[in-house]
């Protein structure tokens, strides 16, 4: 009992003299106890059952603070070994049920909370979609919808995890970005087969899997490299995500320690080993198969798909900032620097689509044999689909889907346009195209709910042949021409870059009059994007990452840094196309 509470201690309502030294000398220690100890003061509130904001200053931009101010001494962890054949890591960790529950993370009661009650729900479900192994955040779930079958919506995805991660870099919260840098790096390690066949020793992992077993008291980390996703395919974009977060984290943070770990610089160079190989092809691009990236489903894109190779021009230039100048690392930024020469000069030629160029390519001549051939590719003009026609604008452009021999893909893929916009594969006239495309068809790729992931769907006997008669894919759904509101944060990103944010807050105000009554889905379906997808997951955990990635970037657009790289004039090449301003 406290002196104030004893009643002892008063007289006639008043307190004694040598009760209110007492007071006093309490007084004076409690004071002098909160004083060092008021880190305390924030384990108080991680047990109180509230969600109160706290007003929490932003970090200062890494352009409004020095290197060395930032570098911290950074340990590697240490991994135990485990069984390669297994594909199974086990480490005797003591269980603790509730281990997806995130307000225990250093920022639970984010500054992001205030007023708009969007964002606070946002936030508060993108905490408890936190993945925890080892007593340490390492990723988020795919989707919090218990009322579907989970499948494989309970694992952390490389790809899905990003604009997580970009989230709480955005709101401070580091040390969540590098367990899971850290831990995909650990699983790149592992020998890798399917069906006796071993994969390249580079190849990242498509996503990862926690399994508590508290019964025997231990967790037990998955990780699936294809080996069991549908159609069996190994991710080619998850060691490039891995590459473009690692980038952010070091942008973010201004701290190098990280990315110049021994096991970081390996990685990274054993991403490139497997992405700049020498073999038969004659092309700069990278040759994949279908269901390699987002769209990891039937659909078409084999070949040389502008969302790998926006993605992979991003990642060989995020890994020239992150790799160190000893002997190898200077050999692979020789290999890389002229790769990126090849791979712009081949992607703003051939893959680049306006007015003047589409004109082009109706008048082509085919057959043509020799270093003067015009149509280098030979596309039939008879292939030209009667859409696209109408759906290219008088001011405007797009990079088109695909480009190989006798095949130009004409559909507009949204991440691959957007990411080439971040990456200034696009020039700033290509990207201010870019931009101009989406304006004049807003009701085409925008819609009711952004955005779509690629334009127009499929349908009738070529979405028969092209899908193999996908019941998910039907025509404006999932992949064929479905909206994906994780799409918003991608194109915020390239808007502010390209100084037209106000098409960014044009589609983030659609989305938000939506995605929180509809309780945030994985995909829309339908022409405008009107629907909820048929078999779209309920707190799909990118698009609640994106949303608030789009969000915090409005407000605070130095945010743009982590994921933007300015244009390197010495790659620019002569263009001699219409870049769209003109018709």
């Amino acid at each position: 009992m406290s002196p104030v509470a004893d009643p002892s201690c008063t007289q006639n309502g008043s307190y004694s003299s040598a009760a209110v030294s007492v007071i006093k000398c309490v007084e004076a220690v409690t004071a002098a106890k909160m004083e060092s100890n008021a880190d305390d003061a924030d384990d108080i509130l991680k047990l109180l059952d509230t969600t109160r904001p706290i007003k929490v200053d932003r970090p200062r931009s890494i352009g409004e603070r020095s290197f060395n101010e930032l570098s911290a001494a950074l340990s590697p962890r240490h991994y135990r070994n485990y069984d390669n054949s297994s594909r199974v890591d086990h480490l005797d960790y003591v269980y603790s049920p509730g281990r997806w529950s995130g307000f225990n993370s250093p920022r639970s009661m984010s500054t992001h909370f205030e007023s708009n009650p969007i964002v606070a729900e946002a936030w508060e479900s993108l905490r408890r979609s936190l993945v925890y192994y080892r007593g340490e955040a390492v990723g988020t779930i795919a989707a919090l919808d218990h009322s579907e079958e989970q499948v494989n919506y309970d694992q952390v995805f490389v790809r899905d995890f990003v604009p997580s991660g970009l989230a709480f870099l955005m709101n401070g919260e580091y040390e969540i970005v590098k367990n899971f840098l850290l831990k995909t790096l650990h699983f790149q390690s592992w020998e890798k087969t399917v069906d006796h066949f071993k994969l390249g020793e580079g190849v990242m992992p498509a996503s990862f899997k926690v399994i508590h077993k508290p019964e025997k008291n231990i967790e037990t980390l998955i990780a699936d490299f294809g080996e069991t996703a549908i159609g069996r395919v190994a991710p080619v974009d998850s060691g490039f995500w891995w590459i473009i977060l690692l980038r952010a984290y070091t942008k973010s943070t201004g701290d190098s320690s990280l990315a110049e770990m021994p096991a970081c610089q390996r990685g990274i160079r054993l991403i490139l080993s497997l992405c700049l190989s020498e073999g038969f092809d004659t092309f700069p691009t990278l040759l994949c198969a279908d269901g390699c990236s987002m769209i990891d489903r039937r659909m078409g894109v084999y070949g040389y798909p502008i969302e790998i190779q926006a993605l992979f021009f991003m990642a060989l230039r995020c890994a020239l900032t992150l790799l160190k100048q000893d002997s190898e690392g200077k050999e692979f930024v020789e290999r890389i620097v002229k790769r990126l020469h090849a791979l712009s000069y081949h992607m703003r030629s051939y893959f680049w689509l306006d007015l003047k160029q589409l004109n082009d390519i109706y008048r082509f001549k085919t057959e043509e044999y020799s270093h003067t051939a015009v149509n280098k590719f030979n596309v039939m003009p008879d292939s030209l689909p009667d859409w696209v026609f109408d759906f290219m604008p008088c001011r405007g452009g797009y990079f088109v889907g695909n480009v190989s021999p006798a095949k130009m893909d004409f559909r507009w893929f949204c991440l691959g346009n957007c990411i080439a916009i971040l990456s200034s594969l696009a020039t700033p006239e290509q990207a201010a195209a870019i931009m101009d495309l989406i304006e004049a068809r807003w009701d085409e790729l925008v819609g009711e709910m952004p955005l779509k992931i690629c334009y127009p769907a499929m349908e009738g006997i070529e979405w028969r042949i092209v899908t193999g008669c996908d019941p998910k894919n039907t025509r404006w759904s999932y992949h064929n021409g479905g909206s994906w509101p994780v799409l918003l944060w991608m194109l915020t990103a390239a808007c502010i870059k390209s100084g037209r944010p106000q098409i960014a807050r044009r589609a983030l105000e659609l989305a938000e009059s939506r995605l929180g009554n509809d309780h945030w889905p994985e995909y829309y379906d339908g022409r405008q994007g009107r629907y909820v997808g048929k078999q779209a997951r309920k707190y799909q955990t990118w698009s609640i990452a994106g949303y608030l990635v789009a969000k915090m970037m409005l407000e605070d657009p130095s945010h743009l840094g982590m994921v933007s790289l300015e244009e390197d004039k010495l790659m620019k090449p002569l263009m001699k196309r219409s870049t769209s301003w003109t018709c």
